[in-house]
């Protein structure tokens, strides 16, 4: 006897197919869902590490910054003495031609010629006085030029003025201060009293 399948079959096939697709949609959307879960987890580590090591950079840099101020103001500090260095160098080269520039003044000074100020720019040494005559003038800026302590005296002004009796000239005169060739120190073969009392207070210290 024939059986014949009285069943809806294309319907039932059609809700199986819709189940199957149901399951795959469920299934891709979740690993859709789990894919992009880990890639934002990826990314964010990412962005976490960045920010680390931007916050490393930033720290870094701050302390470079703080070094940076610190040299900067050591490096003020270092010129500042080696300034004082360097002053304290020239005021200690320039002692003894202080010491021999006095003394040449009191011994080239002629008699009727009389100093009433001084004054020091740099190398350039200003006189001022009072004078008989302008031979007495002449005779002090040859005294003066032949001292070896100073060189090329110029006379700047000279007149005759009241004021003080015997000394009717008033002058100024401008030298250039020098120091004696080596030779001329060694020949001598002597050394100054001037010199040699610094020199000895400088040992005793």
């Amino acid at each position: 006897m024939a059986r014949i399948n009285l069943l809806p079959w294309r319907a039932e096939r059609r809700r199986q197919r819709q189940k199957e697709f149901v399951y795959m949609a469920v299934l891709a959307v979740a690993a859709g869902i789990v894919l992009w879960l880990l890639v934002n987890m990826y990314y964010n580590a990412q962005l976490d590490g960045q920010r680390e090591r931007n916050a490393f950079l930033q720290q870094q840099i701050a302390e470079l910054d703080r070094e940076i101020v610190e040299i900067d103001a050591l490096d003020r500090q270092r010129a500042r003495l080696l300034a004082r260095k360097a002053v304290i160098e020239e005021l200690q080269g320039n002692r003894s031609q202080m010491v021999h520039l006095f003394d040449q003044l009191v011994r080239t000074i002629p008699d009727g010629v009389l100093l009433t100020s001084l004054k020091q720019e740099g190398q350039q040494l200003t006189l001022e006085g009072r004078a008989q005559s302008n031979a007495r003038v002449s005779t002090y800026m040859r005294a003066l030029d032949g001292s070896g302590w100073m060189t090329s005296p110029q006379l700047a002004v000279i007149e005759a003025r009241d004021g003080v009796p015997g000394l009717p000239y008033a002058f100024t005169l401008n030298v250039q201060l020098s120091t004696p060739a080596a030779k001329e120190a060694g020949a001598s073969g002597a050394v100054d009293p001037a010199v040699a009392e610094p020199a000895a207070e400088e040992v005793a210290q």
